[in-house]
This record gives C-alpha cells, structure tokens and sequence, in this order.
C-alpha cells in the first residue's frame, strides 16, 4: 500500500461503474461535497470532498448522477 489519495475523479467513476449514485450536497468556489449513495439511491455509502477545480469538468453542472 503506497498511502496515495486516489484521484477524486477517480473515486466518482469507480462509484458510478459499480452500480451507485452521487449527489452534490454542498458547493462553494473552493470545493465540492458529494454524497455517495447506494445502487438504489437510498443509503448515503461516504462523503466525497474535493476542491471544486478537481471535480467540475466530471460534475459538468450536474447536481446528481441521475440528472
């Protein structure tokens, strides 16, 4: 184990690739706060926070994974 933060972009599209969903729960200048949610939507898995500039391009105005 090499103890290197993966990626959020990273964290965001291995999520999506296992069946879950994301919703932007906070957003400022400086950074966004996802919640990670389960295949069904229902249950909040995590927490993601990163700064708004590492995840913009992926989020792409979106505010959740089913929009």
């Amino acid at each position: 184990m090499t103890g290197a933060r993966e990626a959020p972009v990273d964290v965001v599209r291995r999520w999506e690739t296992s069946g879950g969903h994301w919703r932007v729960l906070s957003r400022s200048d400086s950074s966004v706060v996802l919640g990670l949610f389960s295949c069904d939507g229902g249950e909040e898995m995590h927490r993601l926070t990163a700064a708004s500039a590492e995840l913009d391009p992926l989020l792409a105005g979106q505010t959740r994974s089913d929009d």
